[in-house]
């Protein structure tokens, strides 16, 4: 079962159209494991972490280029 950080960094992706294969880019990982973790098959330690803080350098790379 997917934690309650997974559904806020879902939310976040989707309210700053980011796509899961973008963010997986930017953290090193396959597409197929990011949807993994993020579905709550896969439980790395400091996965929340790592996951947000790609996740708030894609939106500042966002808000640059905007």
């Amino acid at each position: 079962m997917p934690e309650d950080w997974t559904a806020r960094l879902i939310a976040k992706l989707h309210m700053n159209r980011i796509s899961k294969k973008r963010l997986a880019e930017q953290l090193g990982y396959t597409p197929e494991y990011v949807s993994m973790v993020l579905n709550g098959h896969r439980s790395p330690n400091g996965a929340e972490n790592e996951f947000s803080k790609a996740l708030d350098e894609l939106i500042q790379q966002k808000q640059k280029t905007a």
